[in-house]
Parts: C-alpha cells; sequence; structure tokens
C-alpha cells in the first residue's frame, strides 16, 4: 500500500496520507504507476460527460483543465525540456543535455506545450462528440505503462529519477500490466497502439539522448496520451 501511496503523491495532486518512506520504496512505486492512470482517467471521463452535457467543447476543457490540476503540469514540464533541448541538438550532445537540465523553459518548449494542449483539447472534444467518453479511461493507464518500459529498456542519462527508477522494475511488471492492456482492448482496441507509441519513443531517446531521465518520462507519457487520444478518435469516427 505504501507504493501506491507514493506513487499517487508524486503522479498527481491528489490528497493522500503521508506514509514514511526510504528511497528504494519510491522506486518501486513506479510499479502502481498504470492503475495510478486509471484514477486518473476515470476523473477525466467524469469531467468530459459532465461538461459535454453543456456542449462538446465543455466538456473538452473540463476534462483537459481536470488533467493539468491533477496532475500539476508535471509531465507537460518535461515534454517542454525535451523540446527545448532537441532545439539544441545541434549544438552536440552535451548541449543537448545541459539544456534539458536548465529549469527554464524557451522558446521550444512554450511552443511545444501549446500544442500539446491544443492537440488534447480538440482530440477530447473529438471523443465527446463521438461518444467515446468511456473509452477516455483507459488513456492515462496505457501512457503510464510507458515508464516502466523505458526504465527497463533504457540507462540512466544522470544521477536523477531516471535512475532511481532504473533497478525498479521487473519483467513481471511489465508482464502483468501488459495482460491488463490486452484485457482493456476488448473495451477499446485502439489501446493496443500503445506499445507501439511506447517503443516509438523509446527508439527515439536511445537514438538521440542515449538514455532515460525523469524528463524523458513525463514528455513520452504526455506524447503517448496524445497519440491514444488520436487513435481512440479514428477508431470511434471509422470504426
Amino acid at each position: 500500500m505504501t507504493g501506491l501511496i507514493l506513487a499517487f503523491q508524486f503522479l498527481t495532486r491528489l490528497p493522500m496520507p503521508r506514509v514514511a518512506a526510504a528511497e528504494a520504496d519510491f522506486a518501486r512505486s513506479m510499479r502502481w504507476f498504470p492503475l495510478v492512470g486509471v484514477a486518473i482517467g476515470a476523473l477525466l471521463a467524469i469531467a468530459a460527460w459532465l461538461g459535454g452535457r453543456v456542449d462538446p467543447w465543455a466538456g473538452a476543457l473540463a476534462a483537459l483543465t481536470l488533467w493539468v490540476a491533477i496532475t500539476g503540469a508535471l509531465h507537460i514540464d518535461g515534454l517542454a525540456d525535451v523540446a527545448d533541448a532537441t532545439g539544441a541538438a545541434h549544438k552536440g550532445r552535451e548541449r543537448l543535455l545541459t539544456v534539458m537540465a536548465d529549469p527554464h523553459v524557451g522558446t521550444f518548449g512554450v511552443v511545444a506545450i501549446a500544442l500539446q494542449l491544443i492537440a488534447k483539447l480538440v482530440l477530447l472534444h473529438g471523443l465527446i462528440v463521438v461518444s467515446a467518453v468511456p473509452v477516455l479511461a483507459l488513456v492515462p493507464f496505457a501512457a503510464r505503462i510507458g515508464p516502466l518500459a523505458w526504465a527497463r529498456a533504457l540507462p540512466p542519462l544522470h544521477d536523477g529519477l531516471g535512475a532511481r527508477f532504473c533497478n525498479a522494475v521487473a519483467p513481471v511488471h511489465l508482464t502483468a500490466w501488459g495482460v491488463v492492456l490486452i484485457a482493456a482492448a476488448w473495451l477499446a482496441p485502439a489501446v493496443l497502439v500503445a506499445p507501439l507509441l511506447i517503443g516509438g519513443w523509446q527508439t527515439w531517446l536511445r537514438r538521440r539522448l542515449g538514455g532515460i531521465s525523469g524528463d524523458g518520462h513525463g514528455a513520452g507519457i504526455e506524447l503517448v496520451e496524445t497519440g491514444l487520444l488520436a487513435a481512440l478518435l479514428v477508431a470511434g469516427r471509422f470504426g
């Protein structure tokens, strides 16, 4: 139970009881990330449904606002840092890593945040229009399987968040959540695109950065979520 509470404390701004934990407990909490995603997704689906009773755009805005509020913009910040670093990649890998570690947000980061929020807003609106709100609950869940895979497959870039998670995930954890994902596909087959999105981000990280960091995890979650929203919308529109 400690690991689950720590996972909620790290990934959300939802009120949680205080627990005493060591660094190893925090690292192991990663195993619960997908379950936290289920809770986030359920709340988003409720917000989208309630707002959608007024207007589809109102539902999309309600869900997006809650999405940002629940996560505290944690993952969007990672996306901005990776975007800024990528913009500086032409100056060499060391410059890329330096920019990624800079807490300030540059032009590329601002553009990435804006595009990400617009993309999610439009896709959420589309899901409400095609009456696919319930499947929204699966998006944060499936995206949060990604960090488990990336922590297993990629070396940490530095002694930070990525390094803590590196040895916290075993094949059995990935397998278990993979089985849950397959089961969820009975409700929405389009969620099976998640492994492709997760694998694609993993390949990009390996080639461009050479490893994983907290920013890489955050950016990956954001991009996988958007990819899943798009896949579910296409499935709802043409399926």
